[in-house]
């Protein structure tokens, strides 16, 4: 649950009647309504168009990768807190800037996300894909 400033900022932006309890029970749904309100408390919505907010996606997704350029698999997997705290914060970024694509042009990505699923499992029957690391038109 956000309980930070960018909720209280935004709180014009929340809805007063039983929307307010989908908001409350859902993380997700706060995120996705804090985030325009984020941008529209700053003017940044003139900065947020698609296309920006899918570079700086690629940026932060790239700021992600950086934290295991030169790492082995194993120390890939065991990051010091202080590490594992900057890792969560380009994820963070990276979340973040994906729901505001996902909101900006419309998509309800827990929808996507869903329908996405459905259609790799049909790519990767478990039969076929368990265990193996070959792209669905070489299984």
């Amino acid at each position: 649950m956000i309980s930070s400033k960018v909720l209280v900022e935004s709180a014009d932006a929340a809805p007063n009647g039983p929307g307010a309890a989908i908001l409350a029970a859902n993380p997700l749904a706060q995120l996705t309504q804090a985030s325009p309100a984020f941008a529209s408390a700053r003017d940044w919505e003139q900065f947020h168009t698609p296309k920006n907010l899918a570079s700086a996606l690629s940026v932060e997704a790239a700021e992600l990768l950086a934290h295991s350029q030169r790492l082995t698999e194993a120390q890939s997997q065991s990051l010091s807190v202080d590490k594992r705290e900057q890792v969560a914060a380009e994820a963070a970024d990276v979340f973040l800037y994906l729901l505001r694509l996902c909101d900006t042009l419309g998509i309800d990505l827990l929808a996507a996300a869903q329908r996405k699923l459905v259609v790799n499992g049909e790519k990767y029957p478990v039969d076929k894909s368990r265990g193996n690391a070959k792209k669905y038109s070489e299984l």
